[in-house]
């Protein structure tokens, strides 16, 4: 695993650290790692299921139409 530095506002660290506190998960760390894992799960699905090189242009464009 990589460590990596991300900034979350006061509520999320607060929630996280109560989901901590009563054992839900036992580090807040694993906590960020189920919530991304839920997170990415579809876009994982869509990066095994495709070329490298076609995810990235896919992803690139929806992030151009967001702008």
């Amino acid at each position: 695993m990589k460590i990596i530095t991300i900034n979350l506002p006061e509520k999320y660290l607060a929630a996280i650290q109560v989901l901590n506190d009563l054992g839900v998960y036992p580090s807040r760390s694993e906590a960020i790692r189920c919530a991304l894992k839920d997170f990415l799960g579809n876009e994982l699905i869509m990066f095994n299921n495709l070329e490298e090189e076609t995810f990235k242009m896919l992803v690139r464009n929806t992030a151009d139409n967001r702008r």
